[in-house]
């Protein structure tokens, strides 16, 4: 039996792909796969994900040139979650931060923004 035929997929056939940088720990993003982009993902050096709002696959950086290159991929002992440590060139958030993570919430309510925005990245 194969690690894809273990992998517990949602009821839109994806699984979460916390995405963290392989250097600092950082988390960058949460992205998802699917059988096929797990499938490529491990087989390959850069992660590739499925884009829900897009309904396609996609590879960071593809369009900004901001690219992950993959470390290793972990899995949890539910086996239906993912840890994907990257290398990571400039951004990982499409607005153009280094986390997708850059908004803190405080006990207040009140929100910061807790890391300076990088110039110039394409949405990807």
């Amino acid at each position: 039996m194969s690690f894809l035929d273990e992998v517990k997929f949602d009821d839109r056939g994806l699984i979460p792909a916390i995405v963290q940088d392989a250097a600092n720990g950082q988390v960058l993003t949460l992205a998802y796969m699917n059988r096929d982009t797990l499938k490529e993902t491990i087989a390959g050096d850069r992660p590739v994900f499925w884009s829900r709002s897009r309904r396609q696959r996609w590879v960071k950086g593809e369009t900004s040139g901001h690219t992950q290159r993959t470390v290793e991929v972990l899995y949890d002992c539910d086996v239906d979650a993912l840890v994907v440590k990257v290398e990571q060139t400039g951004p990982a958030c499409h607005e153009n931060y280094r986390s997708c993570f850059f908004r803190r919430i405080n006990r207040d309510g009140t929100t910061d923004i807790i890391e300076p925005r990088q110039p110039d990245a394409a949405n990807d």
